[in-house]
């Protein structure tokens, strides 16, 4: 059963980082008056890109990690304030579409769907984290069924925008971003208890 339980732990910060729901209008903004193939093409390559990432950055971030000398507690303070900051942001000023750096039909897969909407430093830094508390096979595992996650809800991007709306996915981002926050300060304040507790003994 503990077991489980870290398998769920990993799934859900990763899950609010990445704020599929939130990043729904934007895809169907940039893929709008595609045909059905250069929509599938587009959605294939944004999950592969946003996967790769996640998966490299999940094996070789605690090495790079290591050769700085950054050690857990540093990663959870400097971890928890860029999720906090990025929160914030969000909430104040929502991602745009047509604010995307100059993205071409041919690569919008791969920037800015695949990176930084799907995967940027908040999803980064909150794998890391997982890592941490959970190995590294809760956190994979997370990280695979949520761009399964993401795969769908793209594919049926129309019929869900249809369902709940504008006013439902901007809602469903808000939520998302007070919880990354709410997350990112438990990560501060766990690594401030660490050092609190090393300065000590």
């Amino acid at each position: 059963m503990s077991h489980l339980k870290d398998y769920i732990l990993a799934f859900i910060p990763i899950f609010v980082a990445i704020d599929v729901i939130g990043g729904l209008p934007i895809f169907m903004a940039l893929t709008q008056g595609m045909t059905h193939n250069e929509k599938d093409r587009i959605l294939r390559q944004s999950v592969i890109t946003a996967l790769s990432i996640a998966i490299g950055f999940l094996f070789i971030g605690k090495l790079v990690f290591s050769i700085l000398g950054i050690e857990v507690y540093d990663f959870q303070v400097a971890g928890g304030l860029i999720l906090l900051v990025f929160a914030i942001h969000d909430l104040l000023y929502p991602p745009q579409a047509d604010k995307a750096p100059g993205a071409s039909s041919q690569n919008i897969g791969v920037v800015p769907l695949g990176t930084p909407l799907l995967v940027g430093p908040a999803v980064l830094s909150t794998i890391l984290l997982c890592v941490d508390n959970y190995g590294y096979i809760p956190t994979m595992s997370s990280i695979v069924l949520n761009m399964f996650i993401v795969f769908i809800v793209f594919k049926y991007s129309t019929n869900i925008n249809r369902l709940i709306g504008e006013g439902g996915c901007l809602a469903f981002a808000k939520v998302a971003a007070v919880l990354l926050g709410a997350i990112g300060v438990m990560l501060i304040r766990k690594g401030v208890l660490a050092m609190m507790s090393l300065s000590v003994t």
